[in-house]
């Protein structure tokens, strides 16, 4: 039986965890087997370059990038991203149809020996890859020497486990998916390391014209997708990139959505913060809008931070 639905997705254990929850998810919107809604591994350039920042190589775009050419192409019908590496500006002809219930947004502190941030000795090596986490880090401790990792999940696990460094830093939400939480320490506040925007957020996306489709409905989180909207909108007025330290996340109560976003020096020297409220009524255009007023704010306040090193 030749499939009706192609889902695009990174070969990594993450991803392809991520993309058979989607799998089932959407095959079950539309009334389809799993045969019929398959899984398309594309390596990315960002998957095979595993020796620098990304920074030093193009961004995380390049998690992105031949996976949405695939879909523009035609090869695949929708795409799976974690939604921290989605660019702000959908290429021409792409559009973000669904954003899925959101997981847990914190980051995770991970060491064999220490249990934890706190009880990290001075002069203590912290490994990440992340300049937000590193200039978070940072600011709370500049003692700490901080460390290039980057690699999957496993890989990173498996260097902490040897003790190659004292502590490592991942985020929450690929470890919930892998099933890895044995290894978690400490979850760290949301306030002190404030998370990337859209961080443990998925996107699915598709083509402009691809997007009546029942999984559509189905899998797309309202709150999520609203306080993901407020979240890119900071990151956009803060041009948050692999080159720039910027943290933004947003809760929903009852009747509005409260946005936090910053950035920081990436030495960790300074942060500026700022948070803000819209009513809920407004939708996702005033969260956008919020997120960008409170981006800019920050943006003004901290001026270029573009990490150069």
């Amino acid at each position: 039986m030749a499939p009706l639905i192609r889902i695009g997705t990174r070969r990594s254990a993450l991803a392809l965890a991520q993309s058979g929850m989607m799998q089932r998810a959407i095959a079950a919107a539309m009334d389809l087997t799993l045969e019929q809604v398959v899984l398309v591994e594309i390596v990315t350039t960002g998957d095979r370059i595993q020796d620098r920042r990304l920074m030093e190589v193009g961004g995380k775009a390049l998690f992105t990038k031949e996976i949405e050419e695939a879909l523009i192409d035609g090869r695949i019908d929708i795409a799976v991203h974690s939604m921290k590496d989605v660019p702000a500006e959908q290429p021409p002809g792409l559009t973000i149809a669904a954003i899925p219930e959101r997981e847990d947004a914190r980051d995770a502190f991970i060491s064999r020996d220490w249990p934890s941030f706190d009880a990290l000795p001075h002069g203590a090596r912290l490994g990440t890859a992340s300049l937000r986490r590193q200039a978070q880090a940072l600011a709370l401790r500049p003692d700490l020497e901080i460390e290039m990792l980057r690699g999957n999940i496993d890989t990173r696990l498996r260097r902490a486990a040897d003790g190659e460094f004292d502590a490592i830093l991942l985020a929450a939400a690929g470890l919930n998916r892998l099933g890895r939480t044995e290894a978690v320490r400490e979850y760290l506040s949301l306030d002190a390391f404030l998370p990337a925007p859209g961080q443990g957020a998925l996107a699915l996306q598709t083509r402009d014209h691809d997007t009546d489709h029942a999984w559509v409905a189905a899998l797309n989180h309202a709150p999520t997708a609203l306080a993901v909207a407020a979240e890119r909108g900071a990151m956009v007025a803060l041009e948050g990139s692999c080159r720039t330290a910027v943290g933004a996340h947003a809760t929903l109560d009852a009747d509005h959505l409260t946005l936090t976003t910053e950035m920081l020096a990436p030495d960790g020297t300074a942060r500026w913060r700022r948070a803000g409220t819209s009513a809920l009524v407004e939708g996702e255009a005033a969260a956008r809008g919020l997120g960008e007023q409170l981006g800019h704010q920050v943006h003004v306040a901290a001026g270029d931070q573009t990490f150069s090193g």
